[in-house]
């Protein structure tokens, strides 16, 4: 629930605070003290757009910040952790609007700065509000059938129609994807295959175009690859000259002679009698070498023409013999998914099928409930309009489906259009006198009406509905007398399960109001800090009093207050 509303530069507004209380709070005041700004403020913290013309003039911006108490297990505390805030300790959430007189908004939750849409978001969980345009929602066909659905506990029926629906969707579409592209798919196959035969054909090895190129230019060099071996041969080890070999000796031969007389010299002697070793060794090496490597035209040509080969493949399916492997791979895996397309079209139709029988079904089970509760639903909210001054009128709620040619047949056969909630339209309908037709809501129902049409369906989910607060301005429209006693007399049974706030100017609402906060402007107009006060008493009287008839000190509007007071004492069950 809301515990506290605080709002600056809104309209006539400059500072003010509102502690909220869980039950009925009754904001009232003045014509033009900015009553209706409250509802204002709260909408804009749901993420209502924001009107740069409701800057107070001077402000420079306005700013709405509204407390929230909230458990941790509820989903919006969840969705606000997902955001990045968190509760305060006390377990409230501080929720903020700021718009300048330019046009610039910002919202923060918790203290983390936040799109606007993530308040809407959360808002629609915590809060309904009825303001003067948000009665027009009502009209909505969808408003009308989600109230319906709302009555008839149609929730799980609906999730599973929408699941059957959206998968039949999918299946549709992933149908029109396979049939309309059959002739790419058939042109994309014809591609694969000959790339996949190419490869096969070639067999080219892992590594191979690497170990080509080096035995090609081994080949190509042979003469000049011999050629070295034998001069560097022959530098090492030279029969009929000085070759590394006799040059070492000589140096052994040298320092042998002295190797007693000095470990150092001994240790150089080793390392001198080792590199005799090593180029001896290697000499034989590079003989070898030199009498492996051949002159091999033949060779040669067939490697350059397997070279060939190859590059042809990476020039088409990869930079690297191991890329045009993998290429092939894919391309193999690939082929069998396109060569499976026309076994899955069949597969998708059987599905299709299936669905549509499904679908058939559970769109007739929840027609079912909808007729079935239709009825009901438009006695119990036609019972409350008797209580509010609508004692000829009557709801109607008509349920209905149209036909489609063509369409998807529900159990009895008939052909009908399938839509995300059903086959059926539900619209409201008001019947205004015994006799009357029933007409549409839209067309039959006055601006004060409609707002107490609104109430009896929100009196009807009294207790049933997981909204936590209700806010409503001029509920009472077009209303006065005992009609208005029975608005305030609804308000506050709503209030019963529910946080409640209303706007009005009416004592007879106002009366039933576990609280009254009065809003007062200055004699320059503007509505300070201190210009909202909680009545109580004597004082609630006296305002009581100067609503019934702006005379707060006649002693008959006294008189009439602490009736009201009284009756509304009574209804909550106080003596």
């Amino acid at each position: 629930m809301i515990e506290e509303l605080r709002i600056q530069g809104l309209g006539v507004i400059e500072d003010a605070t509102l502690e909220l209380a869980p039950g009925l709070t009754v904001v009232t005041g003045e014509t033009g003290a900015g009553k209706t700004m409250v509802v204002t403020g709260v909408g804009l913290l749901l993420g209502e757009r924001a009107d740069p013309g409701r800057v107070r003039a001077g402000a420079g911006r306005l700013l709405v910040e509204g407390r929230w108490r909230l458990s941790p297990e509820e989903a919006v505390a969840r969705r606000v952790n997902q955001a990045g805030a968190v509760l305060d300790e006390d377990g409230t959430l501080l929720v903020t609007r700021q718009v300048a007189d330019h046009g610039r908004s910002r919202a923060s939750v918790g203290g983390v700065a936040v799109p606007v849409s993530l308040l809407a978001e959360v808002g629609n969980e915590l809060v309904a509000l009825h303001g003067q345009s948000d009665q027009r929602l009502l009209l909505a066909p969808q408003r009308q059938r989600q109230a319906l659905d709302r009555f008839a506990g149609a929730a799980d029926v609906l999730a599973q129609y929408r699941g059957t629906y959206q998968r039949l969707h999918d299946l549709d579409a992933e149908l029109v994807e396979l049939t309309t592209r059959a002739r790419e798919r058939a042109q994309e196959a014809d591609v694969l295959r000959v790339g996949v035969a190419e490869v096969a054909a070639a067999a080219p090895q892992s590594g191979e175009d690497v170990r080509r190129t080096e035995e090609a230019r081994r080949l190509a060099h042979a003469e000049e690859l011999r050629g070295a071996a034998e001069v560097a041969r022959t530098a090492l080890r030279d029969d009929d000259g000085i070759d590394v070999g006799t040059l070492i000796g000589q140096a052994r031969k040298a320092v042998s002679t002295q190797r007693d007389n000095d470990p150092v010299l001994a240790a150089l002697d080793d390392r001198l009698a080792e590199l005799g070793f090593l180029a001896a060794d290697l000499a034989t090496d590079l003989a070898t070498y030199a009498t492996s490597v051949e002159t091999d035209p033949q060779r040669l040509a067939t490697v350059e023409e397997r070279r060939s080969v190859l590059q042809s493949l990476t020039r088409r399916y990869g930079d690297t013999v191991d890329d045009v492997l993998a290429w092939a791979q894919s391309a193999s895996e690939r082929l069998v998914d396109l060569d499976r397309s026309d076994d899955r079209v069949g597969e998708l139709r059987v599905e299709r099928a299936a669905l549509h029988e499904t679908l058939g079904a559970q769109a007739a089970a929840l027609s079912r409930l909808r007729q079935a509760a239709a009825q009901a639903f438009g006695a119990a909210v036609t019972l409350e309009m008797h209580a509010l001054a609508m004692p000829n009128s009557a709801l109607q709620v008509a349920v209905d489906q149209h036909s489609a040619e063509p369409g998807l047949p529900l159990p009895d056969g008939r052909e009908v259009a399938f839509g995300p909630d059903g086959v059926d339209d539900v619209e409201l309908r008001l019947v205004g006198h015994p006799g009357a037709p029933a007409r549409p809501l839209a067309k039959a129902a006055s601006g004060g009406e409609l707002s107490r049409v609104m109430l009896a369906i929100e009196v009807v989910f009294a207790g049933a509905d997981p909204t936590a607060t209700f806010v409503f301005d001029e509920v009472d429209a077009g209303v006065g007398g005992a009609a208005a006693v029975e608005v305030g007399r609804r308000l506050a049974r709503l209030a019963r399960t529910a946080q409640v706030l209303v706007v009005t100017h009416l004592a007879q609402v106002a009366a039933f109001g576990d609280r009254q906060l009065v809003v007062r402007k200055t004699d320059d107009g503007a509505v300070t800090s201190s210009g909202v006060h909680q009545v109580e008493g004597d004082d609630r009287a006296h305002e009581l009093a100067r609503m019934l008839g702006g005379l707060a000190d006649s002693a008959s509007a006294q008189a009439h207050a602490h009736e009201l007071l009284q009756l509304a004492a009574e209804e909550r069950g106080e003596p």
